[in-house]
């Protein structure tokens, strides 16, 4: 029997930041930039890997992402969960289980031999696919997923990120161009809360990251990234 509980949205955004504090997936380095998949320099970055090693939390973390999903799109919209390749694996094939739905995974290319696929699992033509990837900044590796299995004849209208960066007019500019509603669980802004509430930070690293939230492609630019995202052209 599935069981999917809806607690209020503020509250599992503030207790998945309190998680990712705990088991120490919140990372600063303002010193060594962190360089983001899009190209940008970042002070902070989320491993939303660690949360595979937490069964507890784990599976609080699941729980949150289905009543997520349910809440914002409905509970029979979905034929399929796809994980990306490859931090999008696990949490798919846990997702997939609390929806009680098929799961297949996407590599970032076509494997190049064998079959060639790019898609592995049962996919039919016409099929309605959640995309579920750990985070996403503005989108660009969750449309390669939602691209490819677009490409192989499935529907994709939802995707979950469970962390979001969330401060990235280019991200919902992207989603909005590509007709996917992105839901998600938490994001910097819960994150840098907790860290004020429990004074996780010094008053100097908050301001750092607080910049950087505000103006954050000037603070890329400033320390060796990219200073604009483009948006691809389609």
């Amino acid at each position: 029997m599935i069981q999917i509980t809806y607690p209020d949205r503020a509250v599992m955004a503030e207790l998945m930041a309190r998680m990712l504090w705990e088991i120490g997936a919140v990372h600063f380095r303002p010193e060594q930039p962190y360089k983001l998949a899009s190209g940008m320099a970042s002070p902070v970055y989320i491993d939303c890997r660690k949360l595979l090693s937490f069964p507890r939390i784990r599976a609080t973390i699941m729980d949150f992402a289905a009543s997520v999903v349910t809440r914002g799109a409905g509970f029979e919209q979905f034929d399929c969960v796809a994980g990306g390749e490859t931090a999008g694996i696990p949490f798919a094939a846990l997702l997939a289980e609390r929806l009680a739905l098929p799961m297949i995974y996407v590599r970032k290319q076509p494997k190049g031999h064998g079959r060639n696929a790019q898609i592995e699992g049962n996919m039919p033509e016409g099929a309605r696919v959640l995309v579920i990837e750990d985070l996403t900044t503005v989108g660009g590796s969750m449309f390669q997923f939602i691209d490819a299995i677009r490409a192989a004849g499935g529907v994709v209208d939802h995707a979950i990120a469970l962390f979001y960066y969330g401060f990235f007019p280019e991200a919902e500019a992207r989603f909005a161009a590509g007709k996917v509603q992105l839901h998600h669980i938490a994001t910097w802004r819960e994150v840098l809360a907790v860290a004020k509430q429990q004074q996780l930070f010094s008053e100097a690293t908050l301001g750092e990251v607080e910049s950087f939230l505000d103006q954050p492609l000037a603070w890329s630019a400033r320390n060796g990234g990219v200073a604009e995202l483009g948006l691809p052209k389609k």
